[in-house]
Order: structure tokens, then C-alpha cells, then sequence
């Protein structure tokens, strides 16, 4: 048993960082079969698209909290290809962009982009290249 991740839950004394937390729950929506049977559910309000990164959010939340991290921002936008226009200025290929789970800062100050990955597909794979390539961004997989 560890401390709630939540200070709403303080009233319910310890409980573990997963599914005894009160604030835990499946979204309640019937649950589509996901390709890589991923089920989405809420953690403290919000929705996740999988069980494995609620509770990574869960754990990136005490590190929060024990000063361990800061700066903690979900679904980060970057963009890794932009916009290729014509010469009128119209769009004919749209962007091509990465969203990272989670992007913090750790104490030595040193940004860390964050995914939680139960599969790696190809185009995750090489959106990870591109990001360290265009970026310098190395994507750490939990």
C-alpha cells in the first residue's frame, strides 16, 4: 500500500496508486475492442486512452508532489514535418506531428518526454526517429 496519489482522497486513508483509489475508475462507456486491447479510463477527472498511462500519470503525480519533477503537461504537441503548400500558399500535405503522453522537467532540469508504449508500431517508431533527428528529442518508453 502506498500513499493516494490525490489529496481529494485523503479521506480515505491509504490506498494503492491503481484501482483502489477512489478516483479510479473505468469511464463506463462500453468499451470498444481496441486493436491492441487498450481500455480507456478516468483517473481524477480526466481520460486516459489506456489503464498503463493513468497510471503512469498516477506515479508522474507523487514524483509531482515529492518535488522529484515539475512542470508535469499531458499530450504535447510537436511537430515533426510541417505543412508542405503550394505555391498559391495551399495546403496539399498536412503536417505530421507527435503527441507525447507526458513532457516534464526532472531536478537537474533536463526536459523528459514521456510515452507509454504497449505496442510499438511502425509509425510510432519512426515519428520516435523523427523527433530525435528534427528535435534532438529521445522519447523514454514506459
Amino acid at each position: 500500500m502506498t500513499q493516494c496519489c490525490n489529496t481529494q482522497c485523503s479521506k480515505y486513508g491509504n490506498c494503492t496508486i491503481y484501482f483502489d483509489c477512489p478516483l479510479f475508475k473505468p469511464t463506463g462507456e462500453k468499451p470498444k475492442v481496441n486493436k491492441y486491447r487498450a481500455q480507456k479510463c478516468e483517473f481524477n477527472g480526466i481520460k486516459f486512452d489506456s489503464k498503463r498511462e493513468a497510471d503512469r500519470y498516477a506515479e508522474l503525480l507523487l514524483m509531482r508532489r515529492s518535488g522529484q519533477i515539475t512542470g508535469l503537461k499531458r499530450q504535447v504537441k510537436f511537430e515533426l514535418i510541417p505543412p508542405q503548400k503550394n505555391e498559391k500558399g495551399r495546403c496539399i500535405e498536412r503536417a505530421v506531428t507527435y503527441i507525447a503522453d507526458f513532457v516534464y522537467k526532472d531536478r537537474q532540469g533536463n526536459t523528459v518526454v514521456e510515452d507509454t508504449k504497449g505496442m510499438r508500431t511502425k509509425e510510432y517508431i519512426i515519428k520516435r526517429k523523427l523527433m530525435l533527428y528534427f528535435h534532438g528529442i529521445k522519447i523514454r518508453e514506459v
